[in-house]
C-alpha cells in the first residue's frame, strides 16, 4: 500500500489491521533502524552531522526531513542506505508470519514502493490518494509548515497520478472517514478474493 505524503495511508492501514491483515509499516521500521546503535545511525550521523541529533542521541526526524526534502542527493543517499535494511527486516517478518500461518494478507505500508522500483515484489498494489488541496491542508496541520514547505514536500515525491498507473486498487481518502472506511472495506473484500485465488492456483502476481 502506497500513496502520496499525507494522503491517508496510515488511516487505511489501521482499518486493514482491524480487519485482520498483518500490516508492516515501512516508515516505522526505518525509524527503528535509525536508532542509536542500530545499523543506519552511524552512517546517517557521519553524512549529516550531529546537528540532526536530539540530546538523547536519537535522530531528529524533522531536522533530517528538512534536509532530504530540500536536497535530492541527500534523499538518494538516505534511500540507498535505509531501503535495503527495511527490505531485509520485512522479509524476516514475512517469513515469521508464513511459519505461523495466522494471517492471509500481509500489507506493507510504504510511501516509496513505486519510486524505489519495488512494485514488482507485490501481488497487488493499493494506492491511497486525495486531492492536492486536501493534501496541502493536512501537511500544514500535521507538520506545522506553510504552504510553500508543504508544496516542496509534495513535489519531492512521484505525482499521485503517476502512482495510480500502478494501482490494482485505489482508495480516495479526500472525503470523510466513513467514505474511506467504506472504500477500504471494499478493497479488503477484493484482496480476500485475490488471496483465495492465489491459494488455489498460480498466476496472481502481475508483471510490472
Amino acid at each position: 500500500m502506497t500513496g502520496g505524503i499525507a494522503c491517508g495511508k496510515s488511516v487505511v492501514a489501521r482499518i486493514l489491521a482491524d480487519k485482520g491483515c498483518a500490516v508492516y509499516a515501512a516508515d516505522q521500521a526505518a525509524h527503528a533502524l535509525m536508532l542509536p546503535g542500530r545499523p543506519a545511525w552511524k552512517k546517517i550521523v557521519a553524512r549529516f552531522g550531529r546537528s540532526i541529533l536530539r540530546p538523547d542521541r536519537t535522530i531528529d526526524r524533522a531536522a533530517l526531513g528538512t534536509i532530504v526534502f530540500a536536497d535530492p542527493r541527500a534523499r538518494r543517499f538516505l534511500d540507498a542506505l535505509v531501503h535495503p535494511l527495511v527490505l531485509a527486516d520485512r522479509e524476516k517478518v514475512l517469513k515469521r508470519l508464513e511459519r505461523e500461518g495466522r494471517t492471509r494478507i500481509f500489507v506493507v505500508e510504504a510511501a516509496l514502493t513505486i519510486e524505489a522500483g519495488y512494485a514488482r515484489h507485490f501481488d497487488r498494489i493499493v494506492v491511497v490518494h486525495c486531492s492536492k488541496a486536501e493534501q496541502i491542508r493536512r501537511l500544514k496541520e500535521r507538520d506545522g509548515v506553510g504552504r510553500a514547505a508543504a508544496l516542496r514536500k509534495i513535489g519531492s515525491q512521484m505525482p499521485v497520478k503517476d502512482k495510480l498507473r500502478y494501482a490494482d486498487y485505489a482508495i480516495d481518502a479526500s472525503g470523510t472517514l466513513a467514505s474511506t472506511i467504506e472504500q477500504t472495506e471494499r478493497v479488503y473484500a477484493q484482496l480476500m478474493r485475490d488471496a483465495e485465488l492465489k491459494k488455489n492456483g498460480p498466476g496472481l502476481r502481475n508483471s510490472r
